[in-house]
């Protein structure tokens, strides 16, 4: 069987890779390193398909030094030492090039067995990963290291990508096509910024479509076949990684900065990937904590959403989630509650505590060694505007204040109603 269309057309110079172009443009910082003919200690950084391996070949190919591929997926420390052996060897009197895909896999015992190799210098690693290596190498390594970060390939430059991939396998397959507008730009659009995956599916568009009765070796390749093949856009999503985490974030900022169309986006990304647990979790937590006490209803109202989202499930639940993300976008906001709360964990968690006040104890008698007898609870229903001064915080936080009206309308008239009942004005 061969290998898949984006491995047999993989480029060997970094004039033919896709995309990358703040990396590896004339002048750039990465691009000028490398023709330096020095090739120090390298982390790629960035999603799927973006080059990381591409180059990392490209740079081994033009090195002197014996080159050995592992992943971290699968690699035992005994495969370091393996490759540790072999600096004895005539082959590798230049030195070694480790070149170690998904290093984030590495525990920290293996990637401290490396360490001694790579600040000596007989052991040169070029290391990719699709997580923030910042989170997951241990930092002895990453200190060695230079890290770049790759980011996903635009439209322009995926569609770049599929039409190089039709006319390599023209060549190679001996056929030609016919493709019909909107093709080449609906599978670079599918692809999610993966060049592997564009090539691929520019592959499987050629595979899939039937050849001409007139001559076999023609295709024509359809808007409409394409659309039914790749009928999910092939968007990156790993609820694990980091393309989780970022989605959830701009779905939340975005639904926080009362944008609608943002968020109905990153809504529909969340749906499309099958996320909708997180897509509701977001949304809950955003209506209480960012619309919150300017609008006090959207909490059950989003809640109720929820439900019937869960009840009804895909693909309608995009109908009740739709209604009540664009309700939080154009509601008025307040933290102010939000704050609060984070304000009184924190002092809790600096030590910040005392006993509670005697009246709002749950006795109703004292023992022998209270000096002063009696609860002393004053019932504020018993008085009028069903309100009386007395003080609930402890002795040693009396006086603080977490919590701050909001300047909408809604916590503004509440403001006013107390400072009326209080007389506060």
């Amino acid at each position: 069987m061969s290998a898949p269309l984006a491995e047999r057309m993989r480029p060997e110079r970094i004039e033919d890779m896709i995309g990358q172009r703040h990396l590896l443009s004339e002048g750039a910082a990465l691009r000028n390193v490398l023709e330096s003919g020095e090739c120090p200690n390298l982390i790629f950084y960035g999603p799927p398909g973006t080059g990381k391996t591409t180059l990392a070949g490209i740079i081994a190919k033009n090195s002197e030094k014996r080159l050995h591929k592992l992943n971290g997926t699968s690699m035992s420390i005994a495969d370091i030492k393996d490759v540790i052996a072999s600096l004895d060897s005539l082959s590798a009197a230049n030195g070694v090039l480790l070149y170690i895909d998904e290093i984030q896999y590495l525990n920290k015992k293996q990637q401290q067995v490396l360490l001694q190799h790579i600040e000596n210098g007989d052991i040169t690693l070029i290391a990719a990963t699709t997580e923030n290596p910042y989170f997951y190498v241990y930092p002895a390594v990453l200190s060695r290291c230079f890290v770049f970060e790759f980011k996903a390939v635009t439209a322009a430059e995926a569609k770049e990508a599929v039409r190089k991939a039709f006319a390599f396998l023209e060549k190679e397959r001996g056929e030609s096509y016919s493709i019909e507008d909107g093709v080449i730009e609906h599978i670079a659009a599918a692809s999610g910024g993966d060049v592997r995956r564009a090539v691929n599916s520019a592959e499987m568009a050629a595979l899939s479509a039937l050849p001409d009765k007139e001559n076999p070796k023609h295709k024509s390749i359809s808007l409409d076949g394409v659309q039914r093949l790749f009928d999910k856009s092939l968007i990156r999503y790993d609820r694990e990684g980091d393309e989780h985490y970022d989605l959830l974030s701009a779905f939340q900022k975005s639904m926080r900065g009362s944008d609608p169309d943002a968020a109905l986006h990153y809504l529909a990304r969340l749906l499309e990937a099958g996320d909708l647990p997180s897509a509701a979790r977001r949304l809950m937590v955003t209506a209480a904590e960012d619309v919150g006490l300017a609008y006090p209803m959207i909490i059950p109202i989003v809640k109720a959403a929820v439900d019937m989202a869960f009840q009804v499930g895909l693909p309608e639940a995009r109908i009740p989630l739709a209604d009540a993300v664009v309700l939080v976008c154009n509601s008025p906001k307040s933290n102010s509650a939000y704050l609060a709360i984070d304000a009184a964990i924190s002092d809790i968690r600096k030590g910040k505590s005392g006993p509670i006040p005697r009246a709002l104890q749950n006795m109703h008698y004292d023992g022998e060694d209270a000096a002063v007898k009696g609860q002393f609870y004053k019932y504020p229903h018993d008085y009028e505007g069903h309100y009386v001064p007395q003080q609930y915080l402890p002795d040693t936080l009396k006086g603080v204040k977490y919590y701050e009206y909001g300047d909408n309308k809604n916590e503004q008239a509440a403001k006013e109603y107390w400072d009326k009942i209080k007389k506060r004005k």
